[in-house]
């Protein structure tokens, strides 16, 4: 098994160019035309050539289920790091990577490995607040653990809205040599979807903290593979110039009629859900989160932020012309116009427009078949299906909400916003710093049986720096329940849960959750185990997990501002027994005297 990683280009220029966008460095996009090339740690597909500025690659292997990765990382600000400043340290069975930022500016950062297990490692889940402190300006930061399964991964910065920024990527694991997987295709390209503002994030967190408060507001863009539209004819000082080669529609890869493609497919989107496809091609998810799934058909598909998906496509349509692949927002009001790009036939000019209209996507506001992909990738393949445990030890009611506390606008999961402590969680729990956090846990449950999940919350609630305890080896359920936000509407959110468990997803459902009466329509026999999972509109969703996995970890929200606003828990589960932890994830609070 090995991982294939993608990187970013060198420190490009921006670049004057109407209309399309790649995404990177501060978010800081200030007047019309400016930079549809800035730097970026954007993912291209193998088949892309760089260019002049643009996007390179590297390819870097570790084999699986090896002390897999030293990832060192020299901070820097918000621009992701340039490509000469990454030193990979692989030798002859390249069991090590080391990625070098420069140091420069003034912030402080961390990164996320999402879905990696950090199985006896939880010391490189790299959550500021949680299991480290942040890595300072000049600061050199080693991460190392071992990758325990194949499959698609992603990463992010993990500090403030830092990820907002472009501060993001994806990771492929391959299986072992001679390992078969249940599908067979000829050739793989990964597709990452991500959404863009034009106002810097530093703007976006103030507007959050602010009374009254000034949400962040819809995309300025979508971007595919880190290419994105927007018409800067619409600004007041507009500097269009479509003439130029770089800011042609972004090709997805060139397809040979007859041969069938995976797609990895993932999103890093900071606010959006979308929706992915590709005109008259049909997609067959066979993958989601790492783990194979019942083989099932879409027209297009359904992607809510951190969730990755494998798709098939074969290349079975007119060879004698070229194809839409788009994004789509959805479960919002769609005011980000769709990205674009182009799955061109071999012999074709690439970047030719298709003879077609642009495809207009679902409907933004029809639930309905969002619901009913979530059920249908629920369902584990049934050749990799992990029994579930038939019955948990502890119940987690949680009912995710919208209030104001103290006069500012907060999220709350059970009537508590999650503040980040100064000291991490892991080093106060392992070292006993009781007084860095608070010692009273949220509530398992909320009040279901008198509380209208049709309303808003009242005001009220705390501010705090909880966790929940969980025993190890113990099997826990975490109900994930949906209300109205003070905007009189059902948010769509899409939870991670605790990033280190395997995750059985067991249902979903419409309205409030009824304990004692909807556990019976639970999947227990097959369900898939996955690490991301979606909350619908007014409804709920059930998960299980074993704590087998020693350490304290995160799970929350996957939009970038709703975590800010404290959408989020933090579980805790055998700390006693994690090993010595490094004094680089120390330094903050009152880590600062501990050796």
């Amino acid at each position: 098994m090995g991982i294939r990683e993608l990187a970013g280009d060198e420190e490009g220029k921006s670049r004057p160019c109407n209309g399309l966008l790649k995404r990177g460095g501060s978010g800081d996009w200030a007047s019309a035309g400016s930079a549809c090339d800035h730097a970026g740690m954007m993912l291209r597909q193998q088949s892309a050539t760089p260019g002049d500025g643009a996007y390179a690659e590297a390819l870097r292997t570790w084999p699986h289920g090896s002390d897999s990765e030293a990832m060192r990382r020299t901070r820097s600000n918000v621009a992701p790091p340039a490509r000469h400043g990454a030193s990979w340290h692989c030798g002859a069975s390249c069991t090590s990577r080391t990625w070098t930022r420069g140091a420069r500016g003034d912030e402080e950062i961390s990164f996320e490995l999402v879905r990696i297990r950090q199985q006896g490692s939880p010391r490189a889940d790299c959550t500021v607040g949680v299991t480290q402190c942040p890595i300072l300006p000049g600061e050199t930061f080693t991460c190392r653990f071992v990758v325990d399964r194949p499959g698609t991964y992603l990463y992010h910065a993990h500090y403030g809205m830092q990820r907002v920024a472009g501060l993001d990527g994806m990771l492929v694991v391959s299986v072992p040599d001679g390992v078969v997987e249940p599908f067979a295709y000829d050739e793989e390209h990964t597709v990452l979807l991500m959404d863009w503002w034009h106002k810097n994030v530093y703007e976006q967190a103030v507007g959050l903290a602010s009374e009254p408060l000034e949400f962040v507001g819809e995309p300025k863009s979508l971007l595919i593979n880190g290419r994105g539209m927007f018409n800067c004819s619409s600004l007041a000082t507009p500097a269009c110039n479509a003439s130029r080669p770089d800011c042609a529609l972004p090709a997805l890869f060139t397809a040979v009629p007859g041969r069938t493609y995976r797609l990895r497919v993932g999103s890093l989107t900071s606010l959006s859900s979308l929706n992915f496809e590709i005109e008259g091609h049909s997609m067959t998810v066979v993958e989601a989160d790492g783990h194979y799934v019942r083989p099932v058909v879409v027209r297009s598909l359904f992607v809510y932020s951190s969730e990755t998906y494998s798709v098939m496509v074969t290349a079975d349509q007119d060879p004698s012309r070229n194809y839409w692949a788009a994004s789509h927002v959805v479960g919002r009001k769609r005011k980000t116009p769709s990205a674009m790009a182009v799955l061109s036939y071999a012999g074709n000019d690439p970047r030719a427009p298709p003879p077609t209209p642009r495809p207009a996507g679902p409907a933004w506001d029809d639930a309905v078949p969002r619901v009913e992909q979530s059920r249908s990738v629920a369902v584990a393949h049934p050749d990799h299906a992990l029994p579930v445990p038939p019955r948990p030890d502890r119940t987690f009611l949680l009912l995710n909400a919208n209030t104001r506390i103290n006069g500012h606008v907060r999220w709350v999961i059970n009537g508590v916003s999650l503040r980040f402590p100064a000291t991490p969680y892991l080093v106060s729990m392992k070292r006993g710093l009781r007084n860095a956090y608070d010692q009273r846990p949220p509530a398992d449950a909320y009040d279901h049986r008198s509380y209208d999940i049709g309303s808003a919350a009242a005001a009220g609630g705390t501010v705090a720096s909880a966790a929940y305890r969980v025993p190890p080896g113990s099997v826990a359920d975490v109900v994930l329940q949906n209300t109205v936000a003070l905007n009189n509407r059902s948010e769509r959110d899409a939870p991670v849960a605790p990033p280190r468990a395997r995750l059985w997803v067991l249902g979903y459902g419409e309205g409030r959750f009824e304990p004692g009466r909807d556990e019976a329509g639970l999947n227990l026999r097959d369900p898939v185990t996955r690490n991301t999972v979606a909350l619908q509109l007014m409804g709920w969703t059930t998960v299980r997990f074993v704590a087998d996995n020693p350490g304290v970890w995160l799970f929350h929200c996957h939009i970038e501002a709703h975590v800010y606003m404290g959408m989020g828990v933090v579980f805790e589960e055998g700390v006693d027994k994690v090993g010595r932890l490094p004094s680089s994830i120390m330094g903050c609070g009152r880590s600062r005297s501990l050796k």
